[in-house]
């Protein structure tokens, strides 16, 4: 069965940067994207950027646009987060997520079959 496992998450400054690291394991074969979705403490799971593996097509949320860079290697299933200038509302429990079913929306929280145990990164003001 497919495996998520992240890392890099920690304790930043606010302006800080931080990478963030997905490996996925055990049938990964035919993903169709993998991605980053994140949660804060009383909301709900907010969408932040996805690669989709037959193009390399990126779509990034609003709120990172321009900050954050999503890469990775499609041979190999994964997956980084590149975060750049972060801020103190960045804060949240960052998921790897994956799943093989073509979807035309990207930039949704819903739709993924895998997900990661999720890693804490914590933004300081």
């Amino acid at each position: 069965q497919v495996q998520l496992v992240e890392s890099g998450g920690g304790l930043v400054r606010a302006g800080g940067s931080l990478r963030l690291s997905c490996a996925a394991s055990g049938g990964t074969f035919s993903m169709h994207r993998m991605g980053w979705i994140r949660q804060s403490p009383g909301k709900e799971h907010e969408f932040v950027a996805v690669i989709r593996w037959n193009d390399a097509v990126t779509v990034y949320a609003d709120s990172v646009k321009g900050r954050f860079t999503i890469s990775g290697d499609s041979a190999k299933n994964t997956v980084n987060l590149q975060m750049n200038s972060l801020k103190p509302e960045d804060t949240a429990v960052y998921y790897c997520v994956a799943d093989r079913t073509p979807s035309r929306v990207l930039n949704s929280p819903r739709g993924y079959d895998y997900w990661g145990q999720g890693t804490q990164v914590t933004v300081s003001s």
